[in-house]
């Protein structure tokens, strides 16, 4: 598997076949270790971040949302990732200081040359339970079903470089099983809240992703038994209301996964330009230690957000990318049933 993903980073010359295969095996860690797709907005994207975030929104009692992603469209192989996801809290007048959240995300991501698909769908499912008047815990699983497939007639492969150019006649040497797999994914993870006042609200996580390390390979176990290497995530948010005018959320998330790692912090804010805040104008800039300098924009009208970011190549990347590194969108919708009993762990809201 890790072999495919360095080769679809070579290009039809051999030039920037080279140029590549440098990136692949120096610059960029983060594809020759096979990993996971990200997204810049992860805390747009709760589910994928944390199964324990399904139904974690107090002020909200369903939310759905979506994200595009078009990373390094600078070269000739940029990746697309999108996802659409949704998740609604049950069972809130039934128990007293707890409810049950349920949701779902479907997945798609495109790399490369060869076409690299990726197609995942999740069911998820995480108990909240209020710790006292200030604290919440709960605690989440998912179990997902992910399909990859491959256009091997787009691969060109060491053995068909003729000194000049790609040769498609001659022999690639790679055999190949399959041009598509599946597998089961499951996941797990844990979150904390601490709400000790409507101004002040703080809340971190971990969870461990592909908990069963599934085997993911195009070619036989004879030749190659590829697991997916587990991934760990983790977290904090806090959210902090200045005044009627100004919400701070500051935010850290930090993933590993196969020997690389990903640190992502920054801040955003929320400015109030009505007297209950149903239009916002939201402002973000984050850092991918690193990699890229993020920077994000938004508006909020009732209960419908938008919000654009875009990632600007920092590391040795930039000089092939012209320091594109990515175009990211995400909508949410929130809303709220007829009758919702309040429950005591709110965010600071306008």
């Amino acid at each position: 598997m890790q072999r495919i993903l360095q080769q679809i980073e070579k290009q039809r010359t051999a030039i920037v076949a080279v140029c590549c295969s440098v990136f692949s095996i120096g610059l960029l860690p983060h594809t020759a270790q096979a990993q996971d797709p990200h997204f810049s907005q992860f805390m747009n994207n709760p589910l994928l971040t944390n199964p324990a975030n399904t139904g974690f929104n107090p002020d909200f009692d369903y939310r759905i949302g979506g994200s595009y992603r078009n990373q390094w469209w600078g070269l000739p192989v940029p990746y697309k990732t999108m996802s659409i996801w949704g998740d609604v809290q049950v069972m809130r007048d039934r128990f007293t200081n707890g409810w049950l959240g349920l949701g779902g995300v479907l997945l798609r991501d495109v790399a490369g040359s060869g076409n690299l698909t990726s197609t995942k769908a999740y069911g998820s499912i995480a108990w909240h339970q209020e710790l006292g008047i200030n604290s919440l815990l709960s605690a989440g699983f998912n179990i997902g079903i992910a399909s990859k497939r491959i256009d091997i007639a787009n691969f060109t492969w060491e053995n068909q470089w003729n000194g000049k150019f790609f040769d498609a006649n001659l022999t690639s040497g790679e055999a190949f099983a399959y041009s598509q797999i599946g597998y089961l994914d499951l996941q797990a993870g844990l979150n904390y809240a601490w709400f000790p006042s409507d101004k002040l609200y703080v809340n971190a996580g971990v969870s461990m992703l592909h908990l069963n390390n599934p085997r993911e390979s195009f070619f036989n176990d004879a030749l190659s038994n590829n697991r997916v290497p587990a991934r760990y995530n983790s977290f904090i948010n806090a959210s902090i209301k200045l005044n009627d005018q100004w919400i701070l959320n500051p935010n850290v998330y930090y993933s590993y996964q196969s020997g690389s790692s990903e640190l992502v912090g920054g801040m955003m804010a929320q400015y109030n330009l009505g007297e209950y805040g149903e239009q916002q104008v939201i402002g973000g800039a984050y850092l991918r230690a690193g990699d890229a300098a993020i920077a994000m924009i938004g508006m909020q009208w009732k209960d419908v957000r938008l919000t654009v970011s875009y990632d600007a190549t920092t590391s040795a990347l930039k000089q092939f990318n012209n320091g594109n590194g990515a175009l990211e969108f995400s909508l949410i919708k929130f809303g709220t049933f007829s009758g919702r009993t309040p429950r005591a762990s709110r965010c600071p809201a306008f």
